[in-house]
């Protein structure tokens, strides 16, 4: 049976998708080609490849996890080092949420774009 092996990206409409690739590679790193997008390699980090995942995930339609975005879905990016980087973020005065969390599952802090898309940033736990 064919079946889905994996997620391949994630597409937005935005109304302004220079402004906001400028603004994705100067507060998150994320180098977005000619193209319009951005790659992400698996194993670059010189880990196991058995370590490196995705997850999607379905929301009830009530949620307020993705608060305070109105928008109908969330990103999640992972990162090398969630303190430094909401340090970094909030240094340069982008809209990071308050609290940082701690759970078996690694740490997760939270930002806003400047089109309203809210970010979760996720530091995966250590091996």
């Amino acid at each position: 049976m064919a079946r889905v092996t994996g997620l391949g990206g994630v597409f937005l409409k935005v109304n302004d998708p220079a402004a906001l690739a400028a603004w994705y590679e100067k507060h998150l790193g994320v180098k977005v080609q000619d193209w319009g997008g951005a790659q992400f390699f698996w194993g670059d980090d010189g880990g196991p490849r058995e370590q490196a995942y995705n997850v999607w995930s379905l929301f009830k339609p009530d949620t307020t996890y993705f608060a305070p975005s109105e928008k109908p879905f969330m990103i999640n990016f992972r990162v090398d080092d969630l303190h430094a980087l909401v340090a970094q973020l909030r240094a340069a005065g982008c809209a990071v949420g308050e609290k940082v969390e701690e759970s078996e599952f690694g740490r997760f802090g939270w930002v806003m774009d400047p089109e309203g898309n809210k970010l979760e940033l996720w530091e995966p736990p250590k091996a």
